[in-house]
């Protein structure tokens, strides 16, 4: 039934738990386990007053990302795994790499923002969920 299951991967807490639901769906599917992490291409924090310059932004992105998908990797059981790191925006990212794996299943972590939090940051996981061709299974962060 599932063949390749993307994994995202964002540096969060918790990330060992979307890992752990991950890599069961792969043992008992017999299935690789493709860890995504993107290198958020959208400075947010690039103005005068904050002092942050795109090269430092980017160069602290793409370590985040790296570290993510080395920590999310550790978190799985012995499957077979394929790693990957891109720029750009991660909704839209995480998107084309379900048609670039090809994957049957998306398992992903949310944070459970609400209110002014996911007004002001939005929910990567639900536009996920709301455009993703495949199944997304959504692991509550730090949830047991």
């Amino acid at each position: 039934m599932y063949d390749r299951i993307l994994l995202p991967a964002d540096g969060s807490e918790g990330v060992a738990t979307a890992a752990s639901h991950a890599g069961r769906v792969a043992e008992r599917f017999d299935a690789t386990v493709h860890v995504l992490s993107v290198v958020d291409t959208r400075n947010r924090f690039e103005s005068p007053s904050v002092g942050v310059s795109t090269e430092a932004w980017l160069d602290a992105e793409r370590e985040r990302a790296h570290e993510a998908v080395e920590d999310a990797v550790a978190a799985l059981p012995d499957v077979p795994t394929e790693t990957t790191v891109v720029e750009g925006v991660p909704r839209t990212e995480i998107l084309d790499a379900i048609d670039r794996v090809p994957a049957d299943l998306v398992v992903m972590g949310t944070h459970g923002r609400t209110g002014i939090d996911h007004y002001l940051i939005g929910s990567v996981a639900e536009k996920v969920v709301r455009r993703s061709p495949v199944p997304v299974m959504t692991v509550r962060l730090g949830a047991d």
